[in-house]
């Protein structure tokens, strides 16, 4: 079975950091592209960050202005991204997925249950 898990979200006040962390079973990881996505209150999904299956292409959404960087640990089958500068517009509920393949937008297979980040003061 394909599973996901978030973790490392919480509550931040802006200008802070946090490094979210998607765990993974079942699949190859070290096979399939990864994604990170994330949905505020009342929004549509927005596309934050793809990263192929070794790593080495990444992409990022727009509106991000170099405040996060996701990467991966294959030995570990884990995805990160690590949320620096934070600001209130940043909170949502951050979900990682599987992709297919790599692409802009990504299009996942899989996704997990989530991480509620809250930037706050």
């Amino acid at each position: 079975e394909v599973q996901l898990v978030e973790s490392g979200g919480g509550l931040v006040q802006p200008g802070g950091s946090l490094r979210l962390s998607c765990v993974t079973s079942g699949f190859v990881f070290s096979s399939y592209t990864m994604t990170w996505v994330r949905q505020a209150p009342g929004a549509g999904f927005e596309w934050l960050a793809v990263i192929n299956s070794a790593g080495g292409g990444i992409k990022y959404g727009s509106s991000l202005k170099g405040r996060f960087t996701v990467s991966r640990d294959n030995s570990k089958n884990t995805l990160y991204l690590q949320m620096d500068n934070l600001e209130p517009g940043d909170t949502a509920m951050y979900y990682c997925g599987r992709a297919a393949r790599y692409d802009w937008p990504p299009s996942p297979d899989y996704w997990g249950r989530g991480t509620q980040v809250t930037v706050s003061s």
